[in-house]
């Protein structure tokens, strides 16, 4: 496996691997919910890239940018381990100029849920796969589910720029206990990881009603609320695939999405319905 720092490398790499390339991005920390996506793109493609860059400008002023979990040792031995053919890890002088064009996320799609608490995330998460997506080449790109609303809006700027590649959404992977693997979790001691798992447990509350023939989305949110006192809960949300809320649960088009904050650290779930 190849360890890349230059986009002028990445190219020559692509250049020399330009037929069917898969692409993982990610911004390292890896963990075994990155690692089912690795796996799927090392399967599926002749040639795997995962990029371990942390985008400063996805981050917003006070979060947790300086601190956001760090391990390129052990990134590496996971992507070589795992058949990846090489690794990007930029500094982001590589990638960002002083006058480049700026891309903003669509508002109806960018503006809610985790947009509306982090205003120009998305537009921050747009600006980095658009150079990577063009210094890749890639033909299908892995995501994860977890980050439903980013995914949905990445999909959408694939389709109105019409970029030649796949957007393949991946499920979300979980600890034994449920919670879902995230690089934040790094940020929990034991304590506060039993409290996360509220998340997780208002979600099952979510499907279990559901099952039960509960259609009534305030109804569920409701009960979700329930579950997931006493955290600090940014949101209950329950959308189409659009993320416009709705009154009523719509098999296979619904997405529960849940943020809610344990001690100072911001964690996201869901569950498409």
């Amino acid at each position: 496996m190849q360890i890349l720092r230059t986009a002028e490398q990445l190219r020559d790499f692509v250049a020399a691997n330009p037929e069917d390339i898969g692409f993982v991005p990610t911004m390292g920390a890896l963990h075994d919910g990155h690692a089912s996506l690795i796996e799927k793109c090392v399967a599926e493609n002749k040639t795997a890239i995962v990029s371990t860059f942390v985008n400063p400008v996805q981050f917003l002023a006070g979060e947790d940018f300086e601190s956001y979990p760090k391990n390129e040792q052990n990134d590496a031995k996971i992507c070589e381990e795992l058949g990846v053919h090489a690794m990007f890890a930029p500094e982001a002088r590589e990638l960002y100029f002083d006058t480049e064009p700026l891309i903003s996320a669509p508002e109806n799609l960018a503006s809610v849920l985790e947009g509306k608490t982090r205003p120009g995330h998305f537009d921050g998460v747009l600006r980095v796969l658009n150079k990577l997506f063009n210094l890749t080449n890639a033909k299908r790109v892995y995501m994860g589910k977890k980050d439903a609303q980013q995914l949905l809006i990445v999909r959408n700027f694939v389709k109105t720029c019409f970029l030649n590649l796949e957007i393949v959404p991946c499920e979300i992977v979980r600890a034994r206990d449920g919670l879902a693997l995230s690089s934040r979790n790094a940020y929990l001691d034991e304590g506060q990881k039993l409290e996360a798992l509220k998340l997780s447990h208002s979600l099952k509350k979510a499907s279990n009603l559901i099952a039960a023939g509960e259609l009534n989305a305030q109804t569920i949110k409701g009960e979700m609320l329930q579950t997931l006192e006493p955290l600090n809960v940014d949101y209950v949300a329950i959308a189409d695939r659009n993320l416009n809320e709705i009154s009523l649960i719509e098999p296979d088009n619904t997405i529960i999405l849940v943020a809610a904050y344990v001690g100072k650290t911001r964690l996201i779930d869901n569950l498409w319905v």
